[in-house]
């Protein structure tokens, strides 16, 4: 298995969940990190798990030369480094085609755990440990690998209860 920093794991699984496969805008949960962001970009694209492309979008551009605007995709290597391959477990053919996200399976507690974070009233962590069977502290945790992926999370207090929330995709 490739060993990945946080940040190259945030910033592959991002990439993968996007149709473009494109590693920038960051997620939220890099915000104000872009030196260390920029940093964790160029050694995946050293190690071949990104690659630059030719980009018109302003938010996708990671550098500028030659009058050309460079962005980076995820490569299939770099989608097999975060487990983000097709359902028969083929990985997809061309380097940057990202365009059908992998389905992610849904009878897992995972699965069941963001289908409650994205209900229009969330989910507490008790509705989520009643959902799993998880105790508290395992249930938190599944919440930070949620976020460690790039979902983000709203977190709100209604009536006495802190409720989660997963925002819409970008």
């Amino acid at each position: 298995m490739t060993k990945l920093t946080d940040i190259q794991a945030i910033l592959l699984s991002s990439a993968a969940a996007r149709a473009s496969g494109h590693l920038l805008p960051l997620p939220e949960s890099l915000a104000g990190k872009d030196e260390p962001a920029h940093k964790a970009i160029r050694e995946l694209i050293k190690r071949g798990l990104a690659a630059e492309v030719e980009t018109t979008g302003a938010a996708t551009i990671l550098r500028e030369g030659g009058g050309l605007h460079v962005g980076a995709v995820i490569t299939d290597a770099g989608k097999h480094a975060i487990g983000a391959v097709e359902p028969d477990g083929s990985a997809p053919n061309s380097a940057m085609s990202a365009a059908e996200p992998t389905k992610a399976r849904s009878d897992t507690k995972q699965a069941k755990v963001l289908e409650l974070l994205r209900r229009e009233q969330g989910a507490s962590i008790e509705e989520l440990m009643q959902a799993t069977g998880w105790l508290p502290h395992t249930t938190r945790a599944a919440l930070t690998g949620i976020r460690k992926r790039g979902v983000t999370l709203d977190k709100n207090k209604v009536d006495g209860v802190t409720r989660y929330t997963a925002a819409a995709a970008q």
